[in-house]
């Protein structure tokens, strides 16, 4: 009886369809293996598991009439029978396992089968769209160093013309530095001549002034020794 189980146990497990993994197809599964029916004993050619015989004579010992015996007789027989048919329903033979274990081993060879035919091409698709990736990269790489040196040189070209510019402006300011200084001295020196000039004419009539005065003193000294001089 245990093996029997242990056979259905192994017949589920084998029905089951198996889950489909990521990245691979599932081989097709059959719905059903060829499963072949069990040959049970018929219900009239089986034996009975109690003395029916001793269960009439001790329901008959009990107040039942002899019909009554045989029907319950028969009844407990059929209910048996019932009982041992769902039994044998979720039951297989051992040959009938032991050909189960060889279409489960045979199906999962196939999918074996199938899995490194395709981790065969799964490989060589990665190579190839490596490869690919790699190919791409080197034009990206080349396409970015082509933009550098092109900004690069822009840049220089940018830079000398601005370092050129800024250098055209500074000298610009320097030479209007130099003629606005140039202006300022021509300035500077005409003021100190005029300053000058004006100084000496000041220095000239000053002196006039104290020569004007120093003859009007002596006038007026002159003048009061006249006065003294004359007759009261």
């Amino acid at each position: 009886m245990r093996g029997g189980w242990c056979g259905a146990a192994l017949l589920g497990r084998a029905l089951r369809p198996p889950a489909a993994r990521r990245g691979f197809a599932a081989t097709l599964v059959r719905n059903s293996y060829d499963v072949r029916n069990v040959e049970i004993t018929p219900p009239e050619q089986r034996k009975v598991t109690f003395d029916t015989h001793a269960l009439v004579q001790d329901l008959e010992a009990h107040g039942f009439a002899k019909e009554q015996a045989e029907t319950i007789l028969r009844t407990l027989v059929t209910l048996s029978n019932v009982s041992l048919d769902t039994v044998y329903k979720d039951m297989v033979t051992q040959t009938q396992q032991e050909i189960t274990l060889k279409q489960i081993m045979a199906h999962l060879d196939s999918i074996r089968k199938d899995m490194v035919i395709l981790e065969k091409s799964e490989f060589a698709n990665l190579r190839a769209e490596n490869e690919k990736m790699k190919i791409e990269l080197d034009q990206v790489k080349q396409q970015l160093l082509n933009e550098t040196g092109k900004i690069q040189t822009d840049s220089k070209l940018d830079i000398n013309l601005e370092r050129s510019r800024v250098t055209d402006m500074f000298t610009d300011q320097e030479r209007k530095l130099m003629e606005v200084t140039t202006e300022f001295h021509k300035k500077d020196a005409s003021t100190n001549s005029v300053i000058s000039e004006i100084s000496n004419k000041i220095d000239t009539e000053i002196a006039s002034l104290k020569t004007l005065m120093e003859s009007n003193k002596l006038d007026t000294i002159r003048y009061l020794a006249d006065c003294s001089d004359l007759p009261m």
